[in-house]
């Protein structure tokens, strides 16, 4: 059995992002890349999946050399072989998604991980995309997952609660946070990565529908105020949230 996991190298979260020359990327100078943390979770379910059911894990990243920082960190995780669709463009998610399905379609996966978003643009969407484009089964922040022969159980959150649902491969899974505790590469693991092919190949083209015309940071939070020490500044506070911050 082939199992597929995709991938995303992004900003770190502690990494202080500022905007590029252009207003419409980010400034690369300084910033940190790390494995999407929701990959993460992708990454030690295939290897899991692997483990329970056989087979052979690929992990698949789109995007630039750099990529293959996060493929090696996958590698060194346990996952069998790497392949790098390289591309220097700017994507949206349907572009990405057209580049990812034609991929594991080529590999023959039945199950296909991805982390449930990525928090650099947090679209929340490729994994369902690539499903659609595939003709797959997908089932969405999965928390537990069960594969017994082609049945899949999964636990899924939704808003309130959670739901487990029933279908059957081929499926993409998307993880969730609480999904797994991913384990650490060993020293043996990340040695042996090196040694892991990592295939480069061209990404099949695919149009862009989503132009970034500007980024902007957020405004800065403004300055807290004072309006009074005791019960006498509760009035005011009453008029300054009706009137001026106008959530009551």
């Amino acid at each position: 059995m082939k199992i597929a996991v995709c991938v995303s190298h992004v900003p770190d979260t502690a990494t202080r992002i500022s905007i590029g020359a252009d207003g419409k990327t980010i400034d690369t100078n300084g910033v940190t890349y790390v494995v999407n943390p929701y990959d993460e979770f992708a990454i030690e379910e295939a290897l899991k999946t692997k483990e329970s059911l056989g087979g052979e894990v690929v992990v698949i990243s789109l995007g630039p050399d750099a990529n293959k920082e996060t493929i090696r960190k996958a590698l060194a995780m346990g996952v069998d072989t790497g392949v790098l669709l390289k591309t220097d463009e700017q994507r949206d998610s349907l572009a990405v998604a057209k580049a990812l399905a034609e991929e594991i379609k080529s590999q023959g996966a039945e199950i296909v991980f991805f982390g449930k978003q990525s928090v650099d643009y947090d679209n929340s969407i490729v994994g369902q995309l690539t499903a659609e484009l595939l003709g797959y089964n997908s089932v969405t922040v999965v928390v537990d997952l069960k594969i017994e022969g082609d049945k899949v159980t999964a636990e899924r959150e939704i808003e309130g609660g959670k739901e487990v649902v029933e279908t059957t491969l081929p499926v993409v899974i998307t993880a969730q946070k609480g999904l797994n505790e991913p384990r650490y590469a060993s020293l043996k693991g990340i040695m042996a990565a090196k040694r892991k092919p990592i295939e480069e190949k061209e990404p099949a083209s695919a149009e862009n529908y989503v132009e970034v015309l500007r980024m902007k940071k957020p405004a800065p939070k403004q300055p807290g105020k004072i309006i009074g020490t005791d019960a006498s500044a509760a009035a005011e506070l009453v008029r300054l949230l009706r009137e001026e911050a106008k959530v009551i």
